[in-house]
């Protein structure tokens, strides 16, 4: 495990990746979860193409706007911009020692693929409850059927 020299002596850096899209309780839960797991918290925002790439869209909030919202939060000790589904290219930056996804990827092939190449790097990657109540896509919905 990569750990980074800051301050007293070694610490753990987390990393969580994600659109941040409609930030939402889903949003908080996760980050919560991961601030307690590392001793520095960074928070990748995948930019406005990369998410179009990867889903299809384009989010609704702007990249610049997602990154201030992040920037916000107490919890977060730094956001990078993230460009890529590949996590060794943001790793390669940012050099975290674990990465934090909701279960909702466990078990699945894109979460197997996603372990595989953490573990190339040294990095273990945690998964916490996915909250199923809430996720920008219920949001899209639901605003869809209000606006439609």
């Amino acid at each position: 495990m990569n750990l980074s020299v800051v301050g007293d002596g070694p610490r753990i850096v987390g990393y969580v990746p994600g659109g941040w899209d409609m930030f939402h309780v889903g949003h908080l839960n996760i980050l919560s979860h991961a601030r307690k797991h590392c001793d520095v918290l960074i928070v990748g925002a995948v930019t406005d193409e990369a998410l179009e790439e990867m889903k299809g869209r384009r989010p609704i909030i702007p990249l610049a706007e997602r990154m201030a919202i992040l920037e916000a939060l107490s919890m977060v000790d730094k956001v990078v911009v993230d460009t890529s589904s590949d996590k060794v290219k943001v790793w390669e930056q940012v050099h975290f020692d674990v990465l934090f996804k909701g279960d909702d990827w466990k078990g699945t092939s894109k979460g197997e693929r996603l372990e595989k190449a953490m573990a190339g790097v040294g990095v273990r990657v945690i998964y916490f409850p996915y909250t199923r109540s809430t996720s920008s896509t219920q949001l899209r919905a639901a605003l869809g059927e209000r606006l439609g």
